[in-house]
């Protein structure tokens, strides 16, 4: 658990399986999960996340437990260190880390030139066909759980750091025993081989510790001709401190994770033969680790230089140790998942759009080499078919080719030139234009009063559901004009209410005739009536004469 994920960074960029020789990352709920017991902690994946998502485990406070436990805490440097600082040597890096609490300060370079005493006495006195060095831990490990066959061409010896953290505890009782260098693996080293190594810093944990403190590193450099095995930390450094003379042997230093699985598969092929290869999982060796100051260093040819300058002609003066006590011993670290059939890997290809091999286009975008490997994954729980780029892409096109095709409503799309770049069949139609190849590109103008789209760039604000009359194509439309200064596109949705416009313009002509006929029937009811009032007026007075002549008759009776 050396390296843990902080959650709420990842962002979906998969470059950290993009990344990772071993695609040992699981894909889940948006979040890149380390599989550790595929992890070979090489680092690419702290390196590479532009998010800061991994983290390395912190051990300063572990460190501070033991210094003050009272016993001597002796640190054990690694010989890269002169590049990661520059302009300071082992004895200004003693006197800041003294002034930390520890009790002395060594060179790791010390047990390099105990652990290539031992592999130069293996190939004198040994039968081997192959041997791999076994300084670096994520080869070690991926060996371990990718290429098990080889681990009798492994040498089963102990790591630099280890060496001489044994050979500090032999010479200095009760001392405890610290490693500081530019790797995340040694912090795993340290853990699972107990009792040698009690804790391990990277060179940034020194750095902000040392910030923390105030201590400043003098800018001092010593020199000491017996320390050739300060080469330890470039590509070819541990053959630069060899012999080399083993009769019938090939030397070669192979770094960088890609190169050395390429060599590992050639050896299981049976291809290669009396070798002794140094390998290194990072590019330039340890001066190319992932916690050489993240960010600051990127010169390889400089770093080189510096290690090359501080390094002396000799070997250090060190006790032969034997054999037996410099054993290591490497076992198989069982990983792997089932294969799936080639039915499930069909299956799931299927799932992702991919439905002949002209559909895996093995892009990468997702991680994986090839779209197979990424099916396997999918499969093997490690990663999900939402994860494929060119199936999203696809998928989202084709949603929405869906409705801008299918939608009654015309849409064009205008770039800030006012230039036609997209027009569906619904827009199309309203302006009787036959295909949309005669208007991309082209001025809106030529198809569009522009006076609108003009008005909403110039603006910024929208004109919504306007009311237009084409008259060029005797259309009326409802308008809609919107402006995204995200893509500095300008949208045009039209509605076509030409039928509305006529069946209301019919509406409009009913009803004034209606009106027309009912003023008309009105008119004449008020002359009948007129006429019957008139009629009933003249009937009435006539009455009243009559029985007022009727009544005068009775009276003078």
């Amino acid at each position: 658990n050396c390296l843990t994920l902080k959650k709420s960074n990842c962002k979906n960029c998969y470059k950290c399986i993009r990344h990772c020789p071993v695609k040992a990352i699981r894909f889940s709920g948006n979040q890149a999960h380390i599989i550790g017991n595929e992890c070979i902690l090489c680092g690419h994946c702290f390196v590479v996340c532009p998010q800061n998502a991994k983290e390395i485990v912190d051990s300063t406070e572990k460190v501070r437990v033991l210094i003050q436990s009272g016993d001597p805490v002796i640190v054990s440097l690694a010989p890269s260190f002169v590049a990661n600082y520059d302009g300071v040597g082992i004895v200004a890096m003693r006197n800041a880390l003294q002034k930390l609490g520890f009790a002395d300060v060594e060179e790791t370079a010390i047990g390099a030139t105990i652990v290539k005493t031992e592999y130069e006495r293996m190939l004198s006195e040994e039968e081997h066909d192959i041997i791999i060095t076994s300084c670096c831990h994520s080869i070690n490990l991926l060996i371990q759980k990718y290429f098990p066959a080889e681990l009798p061409y492994l040498a089963d010896v102990m790591s630099p750091m280890q060496a001489h953290c044994l050979y500090i505890k032999k010479r200095i009782p009760n001392a405890k025993t610290v490693f500081i260098g530019p790797c995340v693996a040694k912090k795993d080293e340290a853990e699972y081989y107990e009792g040698i190594v009690d804790a391990v810093l990277t060179f940034e944990e020194l750095t902000n510790w040392l910030k923390d403190e105030r201590i400043a590193l003098e800018q001092q450099i010593d020199t000491n001709t017996e320390s050739r095995a300060r080469f330890f930390p470039t590509t070819g450094g541990v053959l630069k401190t060899m012999a080399k003379n083993a009769p019938g042997y090939t030397y070669i230093a192979l770094d960088g994770i890609e190169n050395c699985i390429s060599a590992l598969k050639d050896i299981e092929s049976g291809k290669i033969h009396k070798c002794f290869i140094e390998m290194s999982a990072c590019v330039g060796s340890c001066i190319g680790g992932p916690v050489m100051e993240k960010y600051h260093h990127t010169s390889p040819i400089k770093d080189y230089i510096t290690v090359s300058e501080y390094a002396g002609k000799d070997d250090f003066d060190v006790p032969t140790v034997p054999p037996a006590e410099l054993k290591k011993h490497f076992t198989m670290i069982e990983h792997r998942l089932a294969q799936p059939s080639e039915m499930e890997i069909m299956n799931v290809l299927r799932q992702m759009g991919k439905f002949k091999p002209s559909d895996e286009l093995n892009c990468g975008s997702c991680g994986y080499n090839s779209c197979r490997e990424k099916a396997i994954a999918i499969i093997q729980g490690k990663a999900e078919s939402s994860m494929c780029l060119p199936f999203l892409k696809d998928k989202a096109e084709s949603f929405s080719d869906t409705i801008v095709k299918n939608t009654p409503n015309g849409l064009i799309a205008l770039n800030e030139n006012l230039e036609v770049q997209q027009i569906n069949a619904a827009a199309r139609k309203i302006m009787n234009i036959r295909s949309e190849s005669d208007v991309l590109g082209e001025p809106v103008v030529r198809i569009l009063d522009p006076t609108v789209f003009m008005q909403v760039k110039s603006t910024g604000r929208s004109v919504r559901d306007q009311r237009t009359y084409l008259a060029e194509y005797k259309k009326y439309v409802r308008q809609t004009v919107v402006y995204d200064p995200d893509s500095r596109m300008l949208v045009g949705i039209m509605r076509d209410i030409t039928d509305e416009e006529i069946d209301r313009d019919k509406k409009a002509k009913i009803n004034k005739q209606t009106l027309e006929v009912a003023d008309t029937v009105v008119e004449k009811q008020m002359r009948i009536v007129q006429e019957i009032a008139s009629l009933l007026g003249e009937t009435a007075a006539e009455t009243k004469i009559a029985l007022t002549k009727l009544k005068e008759s009775i009276e003078n009776e």
